[in-house]
């Protein structure tokens, strides 16, 4: 079977004294920031409801609804049995252990609490957040594969498969570079182009939906080619060889659909004056 060699990439970027600051960590780290970045030169566009102080207040809610819904999300989703049973290990974050849909809850409450709090229109601040979530998602894949993590499915057949250290030693789809494209790449063009129509921008919600069915779809795709948890269900598979990932996308994209049909409904806002 021909495999392509996996890059041998330390988990760990650099060492400073004890502390060992990690690709993934990292990745975190700059889909955050690069993300506000983002969002503080959008907020000049019309409608232009939020100003650039108020998307610096924004990224503290955000940073802790990814970091609380994501963790939680893992222990609710993946492993609620084990880690009811040693509550103390729920803290245990650097053992990894982190859930995209949990932290996607986690930020629409944070997008919530803070649209209330600033007085902004929630889904206005949806929409903004929708477009920058790529730029993490990217990078995020992007770490898993560095890590060699989260790898694919058995794919002896497929030129560019490759044995990763961890997953034995069989040919897999590196399916963490399938997702970084899709999730990442594909969907931050989709969305940011939606944006650059000021009509669209006008009608809140159409872009937040757009990206909740995106993602669902694409994350749909990748898990056809994702090794499932085998921790779960019949060795990672539940009804119908489907996965736990595959699931809890479904009512994204149905919430995505309801967006869009409420955005459009509610009609265009104005601009800040």
């Amino acid at each position: 079977m021909f495999a392509i060699a996996f890059p041998a990439i330390d988990p760990v970027l650099i060492h400073i004294g004890p502390i060992a600051i990690r690709w993934y960590a990292l990745a975190y780290i700059a889909g955050l920031f690069a993300g506000v970045w983002y969002i503080r030169w959008q907020v000049k566009f019309p409608p232009a409801l939020m100003t650039k102080e108020q998307v610096d207040d924004l990224f503290l809610w955000i940073l802790g609804g990814v970091i609380l819904g994501g963790r939680f999300g893992y222990v609710l989703f993946y492993k609620p049995g084990e880690y009811l049973s040693d509550p103390i290990s729920i803290l245990k974050t650097w053992q990894g252990g982190m859930s995209f849909h949990g932290g996607l809850v986690g930020v629409i409450i944070a997008i919530l609490l803070f649209a209330r709090h600033a007085k902004v229109n929630k889904w206005y601040v949806g929409d903004l957040v929708a477009c920058a979530v790529p730029i993490g998602l990217g990078l995020g894949r992007l770490a898993n594969f560095i890590n060699g993590e989260l790898w694919g499915r058995v794919a002896p057949d497929v030129p560019w498969a490759m044995v990763f250290p961890d997953a034995g030693d069989v040919p897999r789809h590196p399916s963490q570079l399938y997702q970084a494209f899709l999730e990442g790449l594909v969907l931050f063009v989709i969305v940011n182009l939606l944006w650059r129509n000021e009509q669209i921008r006008r009608r809140p919600g159409i872009i937040t939906g757009s990206f909740l069915i995106g993602y669902g779809v694409f994350r749909i795709i990748g898990e056809t080619f994702r090794e499932p948890d085998n921790f779960i269900g019949n060795h990672g598979f539940l009804a119908g060889g489907t996965t736990m990932g595959q699931w809890l996308c479904v009512p994204m994209i149905l919430f995505g659909i309801f967006s869009i049909w409420r955005a459009r409904r509610a009609g265009p806002i104005a601009a800040a004056k």
